[in-house]
């Protein structure tokens, strides 16, 4: 594309040659001439100086120093993210059902959608236009899946309802039994999953990431949401809208995750807890009580030396004795000083 196209389609200021040819996107330390940059952090500024890119996207401050073309915006990063879907060519996937496909006689699978080798549909499966199942898909009885979604190969999809525009990667399973039992003494009696899954529109599931079905509700995803490889999300669980889970969060069964969330990779969060919108937490944090307030939120111990960690290790288990002897202390202090005033 020529810089200036796509500086128009950023909505970006442009300074340098609009007629400069781009072919590709780059990190600015190993780009060369026809790749295109960028820079979000003022830290990386000396490989900004040394780039081989045929333009850079960055902010204002920045522009000056830039030896090279610069695509002027707020962000940098977004629309670097905007630029490269804009430079990247997919080849189109055509319609049609791949022989070794197994099909139930009463799925409803539309004709522009594409069906690829040994995937297996259910009955009364209903699969949208658009739609691209990958190899070894199994869509189960009942499932719908939206327009123009895409699921990758060897995904599950057991009992659920798919949004549209929405991507699943390799090994996901959505809509699998939930985690639920009743206890009988010393064995455990299982408790029949009925729900399903609901996907909104425009939601990303990494490989390997869990999606269980409710117990009696559904568990259910906003449009919007964004969740990494490795992710348990358990039964009866809300996520809402646009909020973003990296890889490996553990999510107990009816927790309640509101809108615009991001929380950090290895994070676990209890059963029956609710999260307000607009809230973060950080990595292998903790969760173990409600949270109302809108805001940053982190738990856990950070990485120290072995010999300092088996030290403080020691204290914190004697934690509740110390602070005994300190309260003990204190009030041994208050009654010198009322005597002494006395």
């Amino acid at each position: 594309m020529r810089l200036g196209e796509i500086a128009r389609q950023l909505g970006a200021e442009l300074m340098g040659d609009p007629e400069t040819e781009i072919r590709g996107v780059a990190p600015l330390h190993r780009a060369q001439a026809g790749d295109l940059g960028f820079l979000s952090d003022p830290r990386h500024e000396k490989a900004l100086q040394v780039t081989r890119a045929s333009a850079v996207i960055l902010e204002a401050p920045m522009a000056q120093s830039c030896p090279t073309a610069a695509l002027v915006v707020r962000n940098p990063h977004l629309a670097f993210a905007r630029a490269a879907t804009l430079l990247t060519v997919c080849s189109p996937v055509p319609a049609g059902i791949h022989p070794s496909a197994a099909l139930h006689p009463e799925a409803r699978i539309d004709s522009g959608a594409s069906i690829g080798p040994h995937v297996v549909v259910g009955r009364g499966a209903v699969i949208a236009a658009g739609v691209i199942i990958g190899p070894g898909c199994v869509i189960g009885d009942g499932c719908v899946i939206g327009a123009d979604t895409l699921l990758g190969p060897n995904v599950s999809v057991l009992a659920a309802s798919i949004g549209r525009r929405v991507l699943v990667h390799s090994g996901a399973v959505i809509g699998a039994d939930g985690f639920g039992f009743a206890q009988d003494g010393a064995s455990w009696v299982k408790v029949p999953q009925l729900g399903r899954v609901l996907i909104g529109d425009d939601v990303e599931i990494g490989a390997n990431t869990t999606v269980d079905r409710g117990a009696l509700d559904d568990t259910v995803i906003g449009d919007g949401v964004k969740i990494d490889n490795l992710v348990q999300v358990a039964h009866n669980v809300r996520i809402g809208a646009n909020t973003a889970i990296a890889g490996c969060v553990g999510i107990a069964g009816s927790a309640r995750i509101g809108e615009r969330c991001r929380i950090g990779g290895g994070a676990g969060i209890l059963g029956h807890l609710e999260i307000a919108d607009d809230v973060t937490i950080g990595a292998m944090s903790l969760v173990t009580r409600t949270i109302a307030k809108a805001g940053v939120y982190a738990s856990g111990a950070p990485l120290q030396p072995v010999a300092r960690w088996r030290r403080n290790s020691v204290r914190l288990r004697h934690l509740d004795e110390i602070v005994g002897r300190l309260e003990a202390l204190e009030r041994i202090v208050q009654d010198l000083d009322q005597s002494k005033k006395g």
